[in-house]
Protein backbone atom coordinates (compact mmCIF):
# COMPACT_ATOMS: atom_id res chain seq x y z
CA UNK A 1 0.00 0.00 0.00
CA UNK A 2 1.10 3.51 -1.08
CA UNK A 3 -0.32 6.21 0.57
CA UNK A 4 -0.06 10.36 -0.13
CA UNK A 5 -0.21 12.16 3.16
CA UNK A 6 -0.82 15.69 3.36
CA UNK A 7 -0.54 17.98 6.30
CA UNK A 8 -1.64 21.99 6.51
CA UNK A 9 1.97 23.58 8.12
CA UNK A 10 0.27 26.80 9.15
CA UNK A 11 0.73 25.96 12.73
CA UNK A 12 2.55 23.14 14.64
CA UNK A 13 -0.57 21.26 16.03
CA UNK A 14 -1.14 19.59 12.78
CA UNK A 15 2.93 18.80 12.42
CA UNK A 16 2.72 17.26 15.80
CA UNK A 17 -0.30 14.59 15.32
CA UNK A 18 1.66 13.72 11.88
CA UNK A 19 5.06 12.87 13.70
CA UNK A 20 2.56 10.51 15.38
CA UNK A 21 0.93 9.24 12.52
CA UNK A 22 4.34 9.03 10.73
CA UNK A 23 5.54 6.62 13.46
CA UNK A 24 2.79 4.32 13.43
CA UNK A 25 3.05 4.35 9.75
CA UNK A 26 6.69 3.65 9.34
CA UNK A 27 6.59 0.52 11.98
CA UNK A 28 3.88 -1.23 10.27
CA UNK A 29 5.80 -0.77 6.71
CA UNK A 30 3.52 1.05 4.97
CA UNK A 31 5.08 3.42 1.86
CA UNK A 32 3.95 7.04 2.76
CA UNK A 33 5.25 10.48 0.48
CA UNK A 34 4.83 13.06 2.44
CA UNK A 35 3.34 16.60 1.68
CA UNK A 36 3.33 20.29 3.99
CA UNK A 37 1.94 23.50 2.80
CA UNK A 38 0.66 26.81 4.51
CA UNK A 39 4.95 28.17 5.31
CA UNK A 40 7.66 28.01 3.45
CA UNK A 41 10.54 25.32 3.44
CA UNK A 42 13.20 27.47 5.77
CA UNK A 43 10.96 27.68 8.54
CA UNK A 44 9.70 23.91 9.33
CA UNK A 45 12.08 21.75 11.92
CA UNK A 46 12.66 18.46 13.03
CA UNK A 47 11.50 16.68 9.79
CA UNK A 48 13.51 14.07 9.66
CA UNK A 49 10.39 11.94 10.52
CA UNK A 50 9.32 12.67 7.32
CA UNK A 51 12.05 11.98 4.84
CA UNK A 52 11.97 13.51 1.35
CA UNK A 53 8.67 15.69 1.84
CA UNK A 54 7.41 18.15 -0.51
CA UNK A 55 6.14 21.73 0.51
CA UNK A 56 3.79 23.75 -1.55
CA UNK A 57 2.31 27.31 -0.82
CA UNK A 58 -0.97 26.12 -0.42
CA UNK A 59 -3.79 28.71 1.73
CA UNK A 60 -2.45 29.97 4.58
CA UNK A 61 -4.77 31.66 7.00
CA UNK A 62 -3.54 35.70 7.30
CA UNK A 63 -3.19 36.62 10.84
CA UNK A 64 -3.46 40.20 12.67
CA UNK A 65 -3.34 40.75 16.41
CA UNK A 66 -4.94 37.54 17.31
CA UNK A 67 -7.43 37.84 14.44
CA UNK A 68 -8.04 35.91 10.98
CA UNK A 69 -7.57 38.45 8.71
CA UNK A 70 -10.30 36.62 5.66
CA UNK A 71 -9.25 38.82 2.65
CA UNK A 72 -5.39 38.45 2.91
CA UNK A 73 -6.32 34.81 3.68
CA UNK A 74 -8.46 34.52 0.77
CA UNK A 75 -6.21 36.78 -2.26
CA UNK A 76 -5.97 36.34 -5.75
CA UNK A 77 -2.49 35.79 -5.66
CA UNK A 78 -2.90 32.78 -3.13
CA UNK A 79 -5.45 31.38 -4.73
CA UNK A 80 -3.99 31.03 -8.39
CA UNK A 81 -0.97 29.48 -6.41
CA UNK A 82 -3.21 27.21 -4.91
CA UNK A 83 -4.63 25.98 -8.41
CA UNK A 84 -1.05 25.38 -9.51
CA UNK A 85 -0.13 23.77 -6.83
CA UNK A 86 -3.13 21.17 -6.84
CA UNK A 87 -2.64 20.76 -11.27
CA UNK A 88 1.13 20.00 -10.55
CA UNK A 89 0.02 16.49 -8.85
CA UNK A 90 0.19 13.13 -10.26
CA UNK A 91 -1.75 10.88 -7.89
CA UNK A 92 -1.80 7.30 -10.38
CA UNK A 93 0.72 5.92 -7.95
CA UNK A 94 -0.94 5.66 -4.97
CA UNK A 95 -3.62 3.38 -3.32
CA UNK A 96 -5.02 6.10 -1.09
CA UNK A 97 -4.25 9.68 -0.09
CA UNK A 98 -4.54 11.21 3.68
CA UNK A 99 -4.71 14.72 4.38
CA UNK A 100 -4.85 16.28 7.64
CA UNK A 101 -6.43 19.84 6.27
CA UNK A 102 -4.26 20.06 3.61
CA UNK A 103 -5.94 21.71 0.58
CA UNK A 104 -3.40 20.60 -2.27
CA UNK A 105 -3.55 17.32 -1.81
CA UNK A 106 -7.38 17.20 -0.64
CA UNK A 107 -8.54 18.91 -3.93
CA UNK A 108 -5.68 16.97 -6.25
CA UNK A 109 -7.58 13.61 -5.01
CA UNK A 110 -11.10 14.92 -5.66
CA UNK A 111 -9.88 15.98 -9.08
CA UNK A 112 -8.90 12.72 -10.16
CA UNK A 113 -11.46 10.99 -8.49
CA UNK A 114 -8.82 9.33 -5.43
CA UNK A 115 -10.32 8.02 -2.64
CA UNK A 116 -9.38 10.86 0.30
CA UNK A 117 -9.54 10.12 4.10
CA UNK A 118 -9.56 12.99 6.38
CA UNK A 119 -8.08 12.68 10.09
CA UNK A 120 -7.93 15.30 11.85
CA UNK A 121 -9.39 17.55 14.64
CA UNK A 122 -11.16 20.24 11.74
CA UNK A 123 -13.64 16.75 10.51
CA UNK A 124 -14.90 16.50 13.89
CA UNK A 125 -16.87 19.83 13.01
CA UNK A 126 -19.03 17.59 10.51
CA UNK A 127 -20.81 16.32 13.54
CA UNK A 128 -22.90 17.61 16.44
CA UNK A 129 -19.67 19.14 18.75
CA UNK A 130 -19.43 22.67 20.78
CA UNK A 131 -19.44 25.21 18.09
CA UNK A 132 -19.28 29.08 18.79
CA UNK A 133 -18.52 31.58 16.29
CA UNK A 134 -19.38 29.45 13.39
CA UNK A 135 -21.04 31.55 10.52
CA UNK A 136 -21.87 30.66 6.54
CA UNK A 137 -18.20 31.43 5.93
CA UNK A 138 -16.77 29.49 9.01
CA UNK A 139 -18.61 26.49 7.81
CA UNK A 140 -18.20 26.83 4.09
CA UNK A 141 -14.15 26.65 5.02
CA UNK A 142 -14.45 23.78 7.21
CA UNK A 143 -16.17 21.83 4.68
CA UNK A 144 -14.80 22.95 1.43
CA UNK A 145 -10.85 24.01 2.57
CA UNK A 146 -9.99 20.48 2.39
CA UNK A 147 -12.76 18.09 0.95
CA UNK A 148 -12.68 14.21 1.57
CA UNK A 149 -14.26 11.49 0.73
CA UNK A 150 -14.62 10.50 4.43
CA UNK A 151 -13.49 12.30 7.78
CA UNK A 152 -12.19 11.04 10.65
CA UNK A 153 -12.26 13.70 13.24
CA UNK A 154 -10.57 13.97 16.59
CA UNK A 155 -11.58 15.48 19.75
CA UNK A 156 -11.25 15.53 23.79
CA UNK A 157 -14.62 13.56 23.82
CA UNK A 158 -16.85 11.66 21.55
CA UNK A 159 -20.08 13.82 21.94
CA UNK A 160 -22.04 10.87 21.21
CA UNK A 161 -20.68 10.42 17.20
CA UNK A 162 -18.43 9.05 15.44
CA UNK A 163 -15.34 10.81 16.67
CA UNK A 164 -11.86 9.83 17.50
CA UNK A 165 -9.47 10.50 20.21
CA UNK A 166 -6.88 12.93 19.81
CA UNK A 167 -3.74 11.38 18.06
CA UNK A 168 -0.72 11.87 20.39
CA UNK A 169 2.30 10.04 22.30
CA UNK A 170 0.36 7.39 24.39
CA UNK A 171 1.39 8.48 28.46
CA UNK A 172 0.81 5.84 30.89
CA UNK A 173 1.03 7.95 33.56
CA UNK A 174 0.33 11.56 34.50
CA UNK A 175 3.18 13.71 33.76
CA UNK A 176 2.21 16.66 36.05
CA UNK A 177 5.11 18.91 36.24
CA UNK A 178 6.13 21.56 38.79
CA UNK A 179 2.78 24.28 39.17
CA UNK A 180 5.44 26.93 40.13
CA UNK A 181 5.96 26.95 36.21
CA UNK A 182 3.99 28.11 33.32
CA UNK A 183 4.66 27.00 29.66
CA UNK A 184 3.07 30.00 27.43
CA UNK A 185 2.70 29.59 23.28
CA UNK A 186 0.59 32.42 22.34
CA UNK A 187 1.89 32.29 18.48
CA UNK A 188 -1.03 34.58 16.93
CA UNK A 189 -0.47 37.49 19.31
CA UNK A 190 2.29 40.16 19.89
CA UNK A 191 5.16 38.39 21.23
CA UNK A 192 6.66 41.80 22.98
CA UNK A 193 3.37 42.93 24.61
CA UNK A 194 2.86 39.16 26.04
CA UNK A 195 6.19 39.48 27.51
CA UNK A 196 5.39 42.46 29.02
CA UNK A 197 2.20 41.66 30.34
CA UNK A 198 3.88 38.29 32.03
CA UNK A 199 6.46 40.68 33.92
CA UNK A 200 3.38 42.42 35.52
CA UNK A 201 2.03 38.82 36.59
CA UNK A 202 1.90 38.88 40.35
CA UNK A 203 2.37 35.06 41.34
CA UNK A 204 5.01 33.14 42.32
CA UNK A 205 4.84 31.44 38.84
CA UNK A 206 7.60 31.96 36.66
CA UNK A 207 7.15 31.43 32.87
CA UNK A 208 8.60 29.66 30.08
CA UNK A 209 7.59 31.38 26.83
CA UNK A 210 8.30 30.04 23.44
CA UNK A 211 8.40 31.79 20.07
CA UNK A 212 10.22 33.22 17.28
CA UNK A 213 10.56 36.61 17.31
CA UNK A 214 12.03 37.37 20.51
CA UNK A 215 15.95 36.30 21.35
CA UNK A 216 16.13 33.36 23.93
CA UNK A 217 17.16 34.48 27.30
CA UNK A 218 15.94 35.80 30.79
CA UNK A 219 13.41 38.65 30.77
CA UNK A 220 12.59 39.24 34.00
CA UNK A 221 10.99 36.08 35.61
CA UNK A 222 9.89 35.08 31.88
CA UNK A 223 12.39 32.70 30.46
CA UNK A 224 12.27 32.92 26.29
CA UNK A 225 13.11 29.62 24.71
CA UNK A 226 13.16 28.84 20.84
CA UNK A 227 11.60 26.25 19.00
CA UNK A 228 12.75 22.65 18.28
CA UNK A 229 10.22 19.82 19.15
CA UNK A 230 12.45 17.85 21.99
CA UNK A 231 12.69 21.54 23.90
CA UNK A 232 9.08 22.38 23.07
CA UNK A 233 9.02 18.74 24.48
CA UNK A 234 11.10 19.59 27.56
CA UNK A 235 9.38 22.91 28.19
CA UNK A 236 5.83 20.73 28.26
CA UNK A 237 7.45 18.47 30.60
CA UNK A 238 8.46 20.69 33.28
CA UNK A 239 6.08 23.06 33.82
CA UNK A 240 2.31 22.51 35.64
CA UNK A 241 0.26 24.94 33.66
CA UNK A 242 0.08 25.49 29.89
CA UNK A 243 -0.87 29.34 28.75
CA UNK A 244 -1.91 29.28 24.92
CA UNK A 245 -4.21 29.91 22.25
CA UNK A 246 -6.95 27.27 22.00
CA UNK A 247 -5.47 25.32 19.32
CA UNK A 248 -5.73 21.34 19.78
CA UNK A 249 -3.15 19.75 19.75
CA UNK A 250 -0.84 21.20 22.69
CA UNK A 251 -4.10 21.33 24.71
CA UNK A 252 -5.03 17.42 24.02
CA UNK A 253 -1.06 16.57 24.80
CA UNK A 254 -1.45 18.91 28.17
CA UNK A 255 -4.66 16.78 28.91
CA UNK A 256 -3.08 13.92 28.09
CA UNK A 257 -0.01 14.97 31.13
CA UNK A 258 -2.31 16.16 33.83
CA UNK A 259 -1.90 19.93 33.23
CA UNK A 260 -3.60 23.41 33.68
CA UNK A 261 -4.84 24.40 30.79
CA UNK A 262 -5.67 28.60 29.97
CA UNK A 263 -6.38 29.31 26.22
CA UNK A 264 -6.62 32.51 24.26
CA UNK A 265 -9.11 31.71 21.23
CA UNK A 266 -7.95 33.45 17.84
CA UNK A 267 -10.75 36.01 17.59
CA UNK A 268 -12.47 35.15 13.70
CA UNK A 269 -11.69 31.66 13.88
CA UNK A 270 -14.46 29.39 14.34
CA UNK A 271 -12.40 26.71 15.54
CA UNK A 272 -10.67 27.77 18.00
CA UNK A 273 -13.74 29.29 19.66
CA UNK A 274 -15.43 26.18 19.43
CA UNK A 275 -12.12 24.33 21.03
CA UNK A 276 -12.62 26.94 23.88
CA UNK A 277 -16.46 26.21 24.27
CA UNK A 278 -15.81 22.72 24.61
CA UNK A 279 -12.90 22.52 27.00
CA UNK A 280 -15.29 24.44 29.68
CA UNK A 281 -17.91 22.83 28.42
CA UNK A 282 -15.97 19.46 29.65
CA UNK A 283 -14.45 21.15 32.59
CA UNK A 284 -11.10 20.42 31.10
CA UNK A 285 -9.97 24.46 31.17
CA UNK A 286 -9.99 27.91 31.57
CA UNK A 287 -10.67 30.72 28.75
CA UNK A 288 -10.03 34.03 28.52
CA UNK A 289 -11.42 35.90 25.63
CA UNK A 290 -8.26 38.59 25.58
CA UNK A 291 -5.06 37.87 27.16
CA UNK A 292 -4.49 39.71 30.97
CA UNK A 293 -2.97 40.04 34.09
CA UNK A 294 -6.15 39.28 35.71
CA UNK A 295 -7.39 36.20 33.69
CA UNK A 296 -4.10 34.54 33.94
CA UNK A 297 -3.48 35.49 37.60
CA UNK A 298 -7.15 33.82 38.73
CA UNK A 299 -6.21 30.79 36.48
CA UNK A 300 -2.45 30.67 38.28
CA UNK A 301 -4.53 30.69 41.74
CA UNK A 302 -7.25 28.98 41.12
CA UNK A 303 -6.95 26.30 38.03
CA UNK A 304 -7.22 22.65 38.80
CA UNK A 305 -5.13 19.80 36.70
CA UNK A 306 -6.95 17.89 34.57
CA UNK A 307 -5.97 14.09 33.03
CA UNK A 308 -7.52 11.72 30.60
CA UNK A 309 -5.98 8.69 29.80
CA UNK A 310 -6.33 8.83 26.15
CA UNK A 311 -5.30 5.57 24.38
CA UNK A 312 -3.10 4.81 21.19
CA UNK A 313 -5.18 6.13 18.67
CA UNK A 314 -2.57 6.23 16.07
CA UNK A 315 -1.39 2.55 15.99
CA UNK A 316 -5.12 1.71 15.93
CA UNK A 317 -5.55 4.15 12.89
CA UNK A 318 -3.06 2.78 10.79
CA UNK A 319 -4.85 -0.43 10.68
CA UNK A 320 -8.00 0.93 9.79
CA UNK A 321 -6.21 2.79 7.09
CA UNK A 322 -4.54 -0.34 5.69
CA UNK A 323 -7.95 -2.07 5.37
CA UNK A 324 -9.90 0.68 3.52
CA UNK A 325 -12.70 0.96 2.70
CA UNK A 326 -13.70 -2.30 4.18
CA UNK A 327 -13.23 -1.07 7.89
CA UNK A 328 -15.68 -0.31 10.03
CA UNK A 329 -15.34 3.14 11.56
CA UNK A 330 -18.13 2.63 14.21
CA UNK A 331 -15.82 -0.42 15.70
CA UNK A 332 -12.59 2.28 15.46
CA UNK A 333 -14.53 4.72 17.47
CA UNK A 334 -15.96 2.21 19.90
CA UNK A 335 -12.62 0.14 20.56
CA UNK A 336 -10.84 3.34 20.85
CA UNK A 337 -13.16 5.31 23.32
CA UNK A 338 -13.74 1.80 25.47
CA UNK A 339 -10.86 2.79 28.40
CA UNK A 340 -11.21 6.80 28.27
CA UNK A 341 -11.69 7.90 32.12
CA UNK A 342 -12.79 11.24 32.29
CA UNK A 343 -12.59 13.72 35.55
CA UNK A 344 -14.90 13.05 38.03
CA UNK A 345 -15.96 16.81 37.71
CA UNK A 346 -16.93 16.75 34.24
CA UNK A 347 -20.23 16.92 33.04
CA UNK A 348 -21.72 13.38 31.54
CA UNK A 349 -21.69 13.25 27.57
CA UNK A 350 -25.56 13.44 27.41
CA UNK A 351 -25.26 17.07 29.36
CA UNK A 352 -22.24 18.32 26.98
CA UNK A 353 -23.87 20.40 24.01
Amino acid sequence: MKILYGVQGTGNGHITRARVMAEALAHAGVDVDWVFSGRERDRFFDMEVFGDFQVFKGLTFATRDGRIDLRRTMNDTSMRGLWRDIRSLDLSQYDLVVTDFEPVVAWAARSQGMPCVGVGHQYAFNHDIPKAGHSVVSEAIMRWFAPVTVGLGVHWHHFGAPILPPIIEPTQAPKPGSLDKALVYLPFENSDATLALLNDVNTPTRFVMHCADIEPGQYGQVTVRGFSRDGFQASLAECGSVICNAGFELASEALSMSKRILVKPLRGQMEQQSNAAALQALDLGSVMPKVSTGAIESFLRQGEPRWVNYPDVATALVSWLQRYPHASIDSLVEELWSGVNFPSEQLPAQQVA
